[in-house]
Formats: structure tokens, sequence, C-alpha cells
């Protein structure tokens, strides 16, 4: 039996008919790529987990600590510097050589020290592991692999994940919401259902979900009504 939550009440109120959810996820895309995001889904659609550089994982990391608990925004704008001072993430080796060094000039501009020691501690297990066997364990077991490191828990799994190139959306609560408000209640089988009829990637419905609710009042309201048309006609 359906759980019902207080999230999926439009749903149920509608509820005779299944909404369809390509409908709205094809509107919620258009009003994203009007606002311009359409480079940043772009750039999601172009990664792929087999052409991951040691470069790339530490930058993807460091941006997935860094925000957590905060306004993208804000991070997007020290992220820059925070890359200089971690030698623009050329390798663990290099962070770990001057790691003192790293984190002096780190945190005169982020200073959160929890943050910043936990981006050297995970250059340090790359370093000391080497890339390719890190990425061999990611491959075998990705949600355990990635939950082991410093600073990532069971929800930013999912977003570094997906910002490496693996086929899994982020359950942040805008995506549960739109999720339970469709009848669903596993924000992954959402995003996959979709994933498979519109022909984007699982990250990519993701990152156009998220976009579309952070920028459309009532955004509940318009998903449902936008996948309730069809069935209305």
């Amino acid at each position: 039996m359906e759980t019902i939550t207080l999230e999926n009440t439009v749903a149920n109120e509608v509820g005779h008919k299944q909404p369809d959810i390509i409908t709205a996820y094809c509107f919620a895309k258009k009003i994203a790529i009007n606002a311009g995001y359409g480079a940043e889904i772009n750039w999601q659609a172009s990664l792929n987990f087999d052409d991951l550089i040691e470069t790339d994982f530490l930058r993807e990391y460091a941006w997935v600590v860094l925000s957590t608990g905060m306004h993208e925004y804000i991070i997007r704008r020290f992220f820059p510097v925070i890359s200089h001072c971690f030698c623009d993430w050329q390798s663990a080796k290099i962070i770990v050589k001057q790691e003192d060094k790293c984190r002096h000039h780190a945190l005169r501009h982020f200073n959160n020290h929890r943050k910043i020691d936990a981006i050297i501690e995970t250059a340090c297990i790359i370093d000391l592991s080497g890339f390719d066997m890190y990425k061999g364990s990611i491959r075998h077991s990705p949600l355990e692999a990635l939950q082991s490191l410093p600073f990532i828990g069971p929800v930013t799994r999912y977003h570094l994940a997906k910002n490496i190139g693996l086929p899994f959306a982020k359950p942040d609560r805008h995506l549960v919401r739109l999720a339970n408000s469709v009848g669903y209640s596993d924000v992954q089988q959402f995003c996959k259902d979709i994933s498979e009829y519109a022909n984007d990637t699982i990250p990519v419905v993701d990152i156009v979900l998220w976009r579309f609710a952070a920028i459309t009042n009532s955004y509940l309201n318009i998903f449902y009504d936008a996948a309730s048309k069809e069935q209305r006609k």
C-alpha cells in the first residue's frame, strides 16, 4: 500500500489517473533552459564515469563538501579561489605535499576547518591508494565507497555520485516532494522512469527538476498540473 504524505496531497486530490510525468518533465526542462541553465544541463549530460580523472574527482568532491548546508551561489563565488589554494586539483599527491600551505591559504578565504581538513584528508586517502585503485572501489560499490570519505553522508553521496557521471539522483527535499506529488516514494525510481522515456540521463533529470523547483513558485502544483494536462483533454 502506498504511504500518503503531505507532499503528495496534490496528486491524491486529483488522483483518478496516472499523471504524465514525461509531459511535466519536458515542461520543467523548457523552463530551466529558458532561465539560462542550458549549459549546466549540457555539462551534466557530458559526464561519464569511465572518463573520470583524478583532477575531476578532487574538484567535484570539494564542491560537494563545501556546498553542504550552504547556498550554491556562495560556493560558486568562492570556489575558483579555493581551487587555486588546492593547486587547481592537479593531483592528490601535490595537495598532500603542500598540505600546510593549502590549508593556510584556503582557511583565509573559507573559514571552516572541518570542511578544509576533509578535503586534505581525502587527498591523503587517494594519494595512499592511488586514484586508479580508488576509482575501482567506486565502480564496485559506488555509494558505499563515496560515503566512506570524510564529510560525505547518506544524501551527499548521491550528489557526488551524479557529479562524477554515475546514474544517481540526489534525493533532496525538492526532488522528494516532486516525486511524492505524482505518487512516487522513491526519488531514484522517479528519475529513472523519466530518464528511460525522455532519453536523458538520471543526473540530467535530477538537475532539470532541481533547477525547475528552485526557480519556480508553487512548483509542486505547476508540475502536477503539467503532468495531468494530457488526461484532461
